[in-house]
């Protein structure tokens, strides 16, 4: 093959056979809304590979997720409708929807290979339940169960010697329980985020002459971000820090003091988590080349919640984090490519999008009949990607009036309609809770902001249009009666 430029490769390569399109939903963890190195925001962040998609794909920039924390947001994706419909707003109530088909389901319908690769935790999951890939339409899969875990996977560790040395409470709260392949437990004494995308390679390596799905879920960029390989640490002049300190007996205050606030260098551990996932990545796109598969590939990455407090990640300059409903707790990257499908060329996208639509999309990219996602609550974004009249570089405008977005996590909820958020907070146990554990505040009470004059939702304009506040609260009354 001839070298050329990633870019040259990825904005020329057509589609190279007639076939359906081969589809990589790249979904991580708690990253930050302006963590990448082409928003030029901090140039402390590198990430070519992200950077990469981007130059040649489309950017959605006003993307959502259905809730601010990942059990309920992942739920809500898989199944193509808002979780409330059976009941999942926070942690406790989350769980994977197991009265729909999961978008895996309808690729393997399709006649597609499905494979999963990586983070799990749709809720208390446990092994060979519906919850688990090999159980919800992925014939490959090798992943960790979070919900068992604490919400999270070990960078490190991941095998039954390990969590005999951690011991029964250590060994669940630091997450180094053995992953599993398929139904199997299997051990992973390395780094997960690189075993993951060697996994991902070979996958595409071994599926290439056939149509294929491949959820990819990194467990990065998580928190106990300083969990890096020995030789990372000595590149970065990073300290390496205990997993666990037996000697304190509260949980909570251990997890205060050994990563948000006082972790020294918090942030380097966190952009040094990012860089290696975005390596992954790179490496990924540069598989599907060397295959001469770009042009028949969609690509999207997103991630499930907004960046945190305790990992470090930044949304500037959006407000609020992980948890909260202000915009930097639910607004997320969002980059898609599909050059053979026309959805390429540096684009962006200003209209509203959910990773609700990825159902009703993806699908439709693949030729499915639109009754395999009726029952869906996103919407086929595929002609608004394309932006058929759209000059390259310049941004395609989706009308907005019609579209509106809801999130209810019981003791907070809000709703986007149009440029217009209203956003309410109780001031109880959860806010003081999260206050005190995440150092993050949801922003008690009522709040009505103008998106397009303030991103940073510094303006409370509730006083001044009590019109609006009314008719929203009606909306999101309705829709929430429509839920139960």
């Amino acid at each position: 093959m001839a070298t050329r430029s990633s870019t040259q490769a990825a904005t020329t390569h057509a589609p190279s056979r007639a076939r359906r399109p081969n589809v990589v939903l790249i979904v991580s963890d708690d990253h930050g809304y302006t963590d990448r190195g082409a928003l030029g925001i901090d140039p402390a962040v590198r990430t070519p590979g992200l950077d990469r998609l981007a130059a040649t794909g489309v950017t959605c920039t006003n993307a959502y997720v259905t809730a601010p924390i990942c059990s309920p947001s992942r739920a809500g994706l898989i199944g193509g409708q808002y979780q409330q419909r059976w009941g999942a707003r926070w942690f406790d109530t989350s769980a994977f929807p197991d009265h729909l088909p999961s978008l895996a389901e309808r690729f393997s319908d399709l006649g597609y290979a499905t494979g999963y690769l990586g983070k799990v935790h749709y809720g208390k999951e446990r092994r060979g339940d519906r919850a688990c890939p090999p159980h919800h339409g992925f014939a490959e899969s090798y992943y960790g169960l979070a919900g068992q875990q604490m919400g999270r996977l070990n960078y490190l560790r991941h095998s039954q010697a390990a969590a005999d040395e951690y011991g029964p409470e250590a060994s669940w709260r630091m997450a180094v329980q053995p992953l599993l392949d398929g139904d199997e437990e299997c051990a992973l004494e390395g780094f997960l985020t690189e075993e993951l995308g060697v996994r991902a390679r070979d996958f595409v390596a071994r599926h290439e002459d056939e149509p294929f799905f491949l959820m990819l879920a990194f467990n990065a960029v998580h928190n106990f971000c300083f969990q890096l390989p020995e030789e990372e640490l000595v590149k970065r002049g990073l300290a390496r820090f205990p997993d666990w300190d037996p000697g304190v007996s509260d949980y909570v205050d251990w997890y205060d003091g050994a990563i948000s606030p006082h972790l020294p260098d918090g942030r380097a551990y966190y952009l040094a988590q990012l860089e290696l996932m975005d390596a992954q990545i790179g490496l990924l796109l540069d598989e599907l080349e060397r295959r001469d598969l770009t042009g028949d590939t969609i690509i999207v990455y997103t991630t499930d919640n907004g960046g945190s407090t305790c990992n470090f990640g930044v949304n500037t300059p959006l407000r609020g984090t992980k948890y909260t409903l202000w915009e930097g707790g639910i607004r997320v990257p969002y980059l898609v490519r599909w050059p053979g499908g026309d959805v390429a060329g540096g684009r962006t996208l200003d209209g509203l999008v959910s990773t609700l639509d990825l159902y009703p999309t993806l699908l439709s990219a693949a030729g499915a009949s639109p009754d395999q996602w009726a029952h869906s609550d996103g919407i086929d974004q595929l002609d608004a990607l394309r932006g058929a009249d759209q000059p390259v570089g310049q941004p395609h405008e989706q009308p907005q009036r019609e579209r509106t977005l809801h999130w209810d996590c019981g003791f907070q909820w809000a709703i986007r309609s149009g440029d217009w958020k209203l956003h309410h907070a109780e001031d109880g146990a959860h806010a003081e809770a999260l206050r005190r554990t995440e150092h993050t505040d949801i922003g008690a009470g009522l709040r009505l902001t103008d998106l397009r004059r303030d991103i940073g939702e510094t303006e409370n304009l509730a006083a001044l249009h009590p019109d609006v506040v009314a008719r929203l609260t009606a909306e999101h009354d309705a829709w929430r009666d429509a839920m139960a």
